[in-house]
């Protein structure tokens, strides 16, 4: 039996009264019992049996007096141990499982957006943890990052394609963390098929995303709002935007009312869907699009004495551990330094981070001191996060993991 149809059995026949038993130290429920869907190695008796389990096995976890938490997805080798996917440890983890998150995930995008552009499951803060589907209208991306939901995603496609009647289903296992829970890597068009980049419509826009290579899932549906709040102060503006992919910042902009949009980044495909995106917006006289690294780039236009109404700069994620935040937290202190000596005075500047290592305090005292080194002062107009596709989970604050600040500087 190929391991695609020994998951879709596992799943198919998950018995509550079955499962293996993992059960916590002394102690160790009470943050679960708060609502925390995370247990970490650390808090788990590991002893042989447990030791043993498959990594994404089903489980039932228990207190240590044997009461039981719930059921989880269960990993004996990695440092965040189990997810907790149901607090009645009865619950049967199968079809009708999936397609009851599925019905109310996608319940709540369709009272948020009139289109079916979109982050359908965000992972915990949906009740699937480690999962992630992105929808492009007819077409979607799924990014499945703990091993569970890899072993279950014979059942997850399954369920997606009875729901949503997709004309396509991208898997884009390429993320980091699929390497912290044994995961391979993997792009592939898993149903239907895909022909190219494909439409975004967003704000009354139409973008082009690579579903397949681009960054992510091919689009950040994330920033949506931000880009529309953005564009509200562009009407006669010049904006530059250090990092702007495929000019989702840009092209809102010029639609709004710029007289110029510049737009910066290292990638050469993101560039060309840019400048596509342009023309389909009938802003291509209005935006440029080359190819540069951000900080050299800014560093070079504050030399040429250049300056900006509006300046953007939403990096990539600068620290994907904790032990990289000293280092991430230079580099945006270092950003909003150079970001601020190209921000004209009165101008706007949007700052962003992804890190969802870097706590939102960290970011802007980070923010203050790059302003600092500027010699700028200025007023935080809006501090915001990600659009509302993307949830948070009211106990796990690593799903608010997207920071902006839109600074007014003097």
């Amino acid at each position: 039996m190929s391991p695609d149809a020994t998951a879709a059995r596992d799943a198919a026949t998950d018995d509550p009264a079955s499962r293996p038993l993992v059960v916590l130290l002394p102690g160790k429920h009470r943050r679960a019992e708060r609502g925390h869907p995370w247990i970490y190695s650390n808090e788990v008796r590991m002893d042989a049996a447990a030791k043993a389990l498959a990594p994404g096995a089903l489980v039932t976890l228990s207190r240590a007096d044997q009461s039981a938490l719930g059921v989880a997805m269960f990993n004996p080798h990695t440092l965040l141990a189990a997810r907790l996917l149901d607090r009645d440890a009865g619950r049967p983890i199968g079809r009708r499982f999936f397609d009851r998150r599925l019905e109310r995930a996608l319940k709540l995008r369709e009272q948020l957006f009139d289109l079916p552009y979109y982050r359908l499951v965000h992972a915990e803060a949906d009740g699937l943890p480690g999962l992630v589907v992105d929808r492009f209208g007819a077409v979607l991306v799924v990014q499945s990052n703990a091993a569970a939901m890899s072993r279950l995603e014979p059942l997850i496609l399954d369920a997606l394609g009875d729901l949503l009647k997709p004309e396509a289903i991208v898997l884009r296992n390429d993320s980091p963390v699929r390497a912290l829970e044994g995961l391979a890597s993997e792009t592939r068009v898993a149903a239907g098929r895909l022909k190219g980049p494909v439409s975004v419509r967003e704000n009354g826009a139409v973008f082009r995303a690579d579903l397949l290579t681009g960054q992510k899932t091919g689009w950040f549906f994330d920033q949506r709002d931000n880009r529309r709040f953005v564009a509200t102060l562009a009407r006669g503006a010049r904006l530059l935007d250090l990092y702007c992919y495929t000019g989702g910042f840009a092209v809102a902009a010029a639609r709004a009312g710029a007289v110029a949009a510049v737009g910066i980044d290292r990638s050469e495909p993101a560039l060309v869907l840019a400048a596509e995106a342009a023309a389909l917006n009938g802003v291509a006289e209005t935006c440029a699009f080359r190819r540069g690294e951000a900080f050299a780039e800014a560093s070079r236009l504050a030399a040429a004495g250049e300056r900006f109404d509006i300046v953007i700069a939403d990096p990539p994620a600068f620290a994907k551990s904790r032990k990289e935040v000293p280092a991430a937290l230079r580099g945006y202190r270092k950003l909003a330094r150079l970001a601020a000596s190209v921000t004209a005075a009165g101008g706007i500047l949007f700052l962003a981070s992804c890190s969802f290592n870097v706590a939102e305090a960290e970011f802007a005292e980070a923010v203050r001191r790059g302003l600092a080194d500027a010699g700028r002062a200025g007023r935080i107009l809006r501090a915001a996060g990600a659009d509302a596709d993307h949830p948070i989970h009211p106990a796990l604050p690593e799903t608010a993991y997207l920071k902006t600040l839109t600074l007014a500087l003097d």
